[in-house]
């Protein structure tokens, strides 16, 4: 092989099955993401396999299709190689060696410029000063966590994903913190400003628009609401994406003619001191650097393992109440529902219906939590008629909405109880709630467990969590290994972005931050012994808050 390093620079990389569901270690993956990004044609790369992986090709589908890649035996490598830990890269000459990871992807990125010097995009990479990463691990603790310590705690995570009490790695915390400080770049101030102008300049506008709004407000309708909430959106995006288009700027291949604007007078005079913050949009701050090539790739795999919005199928998908011949005071249409609504409402009322009628036995007590006008209590009571249903509501006036549909129907198993649910104290064995608001899903799932009761909720209004004198967020200890209050609160404002009139691409994030949300509460709901799980309604249509969170009670048999 000594012929190999005679006419191009050779690059030596790792190949290892660390995880069932990956083939090359981290530091290869960022390697060859940096070669890919770069296009480079000037170095070949070679992967050396370790005897686990000598006969495994799966590598071949995560290799990136343009960059050729050739196999090595671990005996065929250059001498001076085999005195080096991979990566490694060594000139043509066969004597000169680059090794680690930061040191071997500096000099891609010279390479690829020393090539073509209008990849401006590569030079970037480098930083304003070219000293991204150029500081050794043993002196810069910057350098040291993303060519060190991040590549391999994410490589150790993966490898413990079995174990049940694995938390998140001290070194990502770390990384948050380090993204939680203050962004530092080159000419800072002067982009501070350009903010500053941009706030300013939204304020002054939507002082004058709500007057405008004042004079019109006779002439609109609920169209020109949603007209206002979008130009409110559009300039909030127009100042939170200042620092995103200053970044895309570093990365265009064609030069961005500069802004010329001069600040206004009173901009000028602002001291730095008072000048809004800027918004991480990288590792390092706003610019894309040589950071982010060797982190996206390590957050990447951690949180493609992490913690996943997961939904269990719906048991019973297909199961559905025969409406057209159920009594009429049975329907929701009674319940002075309009008939498009009506037909959801039936569509949510048979998913709940399904799970509870097959957890339900004879003398059962079934209790409809947050009842309302009782559709689920009503529905409940007339399918299973050998089970007691108690409607617990605050209400009094949907109580007796209720109460009259009941006494249409004849139903002799059904109590009504008007008070906080604090004050129901009977016991029970299954709970029931649909679209329980807020923490009111925790406190009916907290007052099931305390009677070690089976539940089936739905829960809505994830906007309204907090925490309140009885519940602290995240619920489970699972969650709070990795989540913060804050971090959760964020979570659950994503959670009710899930409206009909929104954009399908939001509605997708708000769903699976629903599920994250209810997968916590299913969580601590798993660590006092209950066996829970999260689904969907079917069909998804049937309401935008279609999460169902399932529970029942393990009883442990004493030996």
């Amino acid at each position: 092989m000594k012929n190999n390093c005679m006419h191009e620079a050779c690059l030596y990389l790792e190949l290892s099955n660390h995880t069932e569901d990956t083939v090359f270690p981290l530091h290869t993956s960022i390697v060859l993401f940096l070669m890919s990004y770069c296009e480079s044609t000037s170095i070949k790369v070679f992967l050396v396999p370790n005897e686990d992986s000598a006969s495994n090709l799966l590598w071949m589908k995560g290799a990136p299709t343009n960059i050729p890649i050739n196999i090595l035996s671990q005996q065929e490598l250059p001498p001076v190689v085999k005195s080096c830990r991979l990566p490694a890269l060594v000139e043509k000459d066969g004597n000169f060696c680059r090794a680690g990871l930061a040191v071997v992807l500096r000099h891609i990125v010279w390479r690829t410029c020393e090539t073509d010097c209008n990849r401006k995009d590569v030079s970037e990479l480098l930083g304003f000063k070219k000293t991204c990463l150029k500081a050794c691990a043993e002196v810069s603790q910057w350098t040291r966590l993303c060519e060190i310590s991040i590549p391999l705690a994410v490589e150790g995570f993966m490898k413990n994903l079995s174990d049940q009490s694995v938390t998140i790695p001290p070194e990502i915390l770390h990384l948050e913190h380090k993204l939680r400080e203050p962004v530092r770049v080159h000419n800072d101030d002067k982009i501070r400003r350009r903010k500053l102008q941009l706030l300013s300049k939204e304020s002054n506008e939507v002082s004058v628009e709500n007057g405008l709004k004042r004079s019109l407000e006779s002439y609109t309708d609920g169209r020109d609401d949603t007209s206002q909430e979008r130009k409110k959106e559009n300039k909030d995006t127009e100042v939170c994406s200042l620092e995103l288009k200053t970044a895309l700027s570093k990365l265009t291949l064609e030069q961005v003619p500069a802004v010329t604007n001069r600040e206004q007078s009173s901009i000028r005079k602002v001291k730095t001191t008072d000048l809004p913050p800027l918004e991480h949009v990288f590792a390092e701050g706003i610019y894309f650097t040589l950071t982010d090539v060797v982190l996206l790739p390590c957050l990447h795999h951690f949180f493609e393992n992490g913690i996943s919005a997961n939904f269990t199928s719906h048991p019973y998908p297909s199961w559905s109440l025969d409406w057209g011949n159920l009594p009429v005071a049975v329907n929701p249409i009674e319940g002075r529902l309009p008939s498009e609504r009506a037909l959801r409402k039936q569509q949510q009322l048979d998913n709940i219906t399904s799970i509870v009628t097959k957890l339900a036995k004879p003398g059962d007590t079934v209790v409809d939590f947050c009842s309302g006008g009782g559709h689920v209590g009503i529905v409940l009571a007339h399918t299973l008629p050998l089970c007691q249903v108690i409607l617990v509501e605050n209400k009094g006036e949907s109580l007796i909405r209720a109460k009259d549909r009941c006494d249409d129907l004849k139903l002799n198993n059904i109590w009504f109880i008007q008070a906080n649910l604090d004050y129901f104290t009977g016991p029970f064995e299954i709970g029931v709630a649909l679209h329980a608001c807020g923490v009111a899903t925790d406190m009916v799932i907290d007052h099931c467990m305390k009677a070690q009761a089976a539940f089936v909720i739905s829960p809505c209004c994830y906007g309204f969590i907090q925490n309140t004198v009885k519940f602290s967020f995240p619920r489970s200890q699972k969650f709070r290994n990795i989540l913060s209050y804050k971090e959760h609160m964020i979570l659950c404002r994503f959670a009710d972005q899930t409206a009909v009139h929104l954009p399908p691409e939001r509605k997708i994030i708000g769903k699976k931050c629903m599920g994250l949300v209810d997968l916590d509460r299913a969580c601590s709901a798993e660590e006092c012994g209950y066996m829970a799980y999260v689904s969907s309604m079917v069909p998804d249509s049937c309401s935008p808050k279609n999460n169902l969170i399932v529970g029942c009670f393990q009883v442990v048999d004493s030996i």
